[in-house]
């Protein structure tokens, strides 16, 4: 589930990786301890049940709604093995707490156990778990990103692109950096019509030029970066992440943007600060840092700096990421929301994810 989680760009982390035992103490306590207590946290408990039933279980804690338990007993059921409920359950002696410690003692996270079936089953819950178990791990993993709204892709879809509800041939075409009539093209479509779960052929789905790259099922960035021959930091770097997670489908800057004019170099001399340079040059302390692959404000007497050139037609550019808007992006790199807007012949302020927009070096 971590990998699958991983493959479709969700930030997650394992309780434990090794067989180690941990307390009804120590097991909630480690399990808020990568995220905090938010209510955007989802814990997933995952366990085999005992008692001589047959059948899985999801047990939700009493904060939440059924919403997602019931999308997970959904997604179980298609692998065929059968869902005998999915509930709440409350403390005998305080009726307002739930049964479960991993539950009641994780507050405000959304705190789930799901138990694939029964160890002593008379039925078929031994074979399916030990001959199913990753179809099992998958039906949760798709019912969690379907659930938060990150599309779903299945693993070992390569070059495809399964299509979801809400879907169109016009937004699956500008994420992928195709048009529509190729995509229609590609898959021998004679019409705009899409049906939930088709699977469609991504025509191209390579570099669209020497500095992008696509990311497929199973990426690393440690992989895409050695392949590229730069590091993870530098990728991240150019692509804005904060994380190691990737999608499926995400477009990311894999070189080193070129310069569209000649830049000028400066020697740092007694006094000199980042700020006072921006200052003097007309240019952002964030350009300066990056162009100079910077990592803090400290500068050296003698320390050779590029200076871009003050030309107002260099330009640079910038792929979209989450809860990016035009006025976040504009202050960053110290523009107007108009100039932008200029420049990318944009008639609204919306913005979409993996956007490529040229952006005033």
């Amino acid at each position: 589930m971590k990998k699958r989680f991983d493959d479709l760009g969700i930030d997650s982390s394992m309780t434990r990786t090794t067989d180690e035992t941990l307390d009804a103490n120590a097991r909630p306590k480690r399990a808020q301890s990568f995220y905090g207590k938010g209510n955007d946290v989802i814990l997933v408990s995952n366990h085999i049940n005992a008692g001589g039933g047959d059948g899985a279980e999801i047990i939700y804690a009493l904060r939440n709604s059924d919403a997602l338990s019931k999308r997970i007993a959904s997604e179980i059921e298609k692998t065929g093995q059968n869902v005998r409920k999915y509930y709440q359950r409350r403390l005998p002696s305080n009726p307002a707490k739930d049964y479960y410690y991993i539950l009641r003692d994780t507050p405000n996270n959304e705190s789930i156990i799901v138990e694939y079936g029964f160890a002593d089953s008379n039925g078929d819950d031994v074979d399916l778990i030990k001959n199913n178990w990753e179809e099992l791990a998958e039906a949760v993993v798709k019912a969690i990103a379907e659930y938060i709204g990150v599309s779903y892709v299945p693993e070992g879809s390569g070059d495809y692109y399964i299509v979801q509800k809400g879907d169109t041939l016009w937004g699956i075409a500008k994420r992928f950096g195709v048009s529509v009539n190729e995509l229609k093209e590609a898959n021998n479509l004679t019409n705009n019509s899409l049906s939930i779960g088709d699977k469609l052929v991504i025509p191209g789905n390579e570099p669209s030029n020497n500095n992008e790259y696509i990311v497929k099922s199973g990426d690393t960035l440690y992989g895409i970066a050695k392949k590229y021959n730069i590091s993870v930091d530098d990728l991240k770097r150019l692509n804005n992440l904060t994380s190691n997670s990737l999608s499926v489908g995400k477009k990311l800057i894999v070189a080193e943007p070129k310069e569209n004019n000649e830049t000028n170099t400066y020697v740092v001399q007694k006094g000199d600060t980042l700020y006072g340079l921006s200052n003097k040059f007309g240019v952002s302390v964030d350009n300066l840092k990056n162009l100079n692959n910077l990592t803090s404000n400290n500068l050296s007497i003698g320390q050779v700096l590029k200076i871009p050139n003050n030309n107002s037609s260099a330009t640079i550019t910038y792929i979209v990421q989450k809860g990016d808007t035009l006025y976040s992006i504009a202050r960053t790199y110290n523009t107007t929301v108009d100039e932008i807007k200029r420049l990318n012949n944009l008639t609204t302020n919306t913005l979409s994810l993996n956007q490529k927009l040229i952006l005033p070096a």
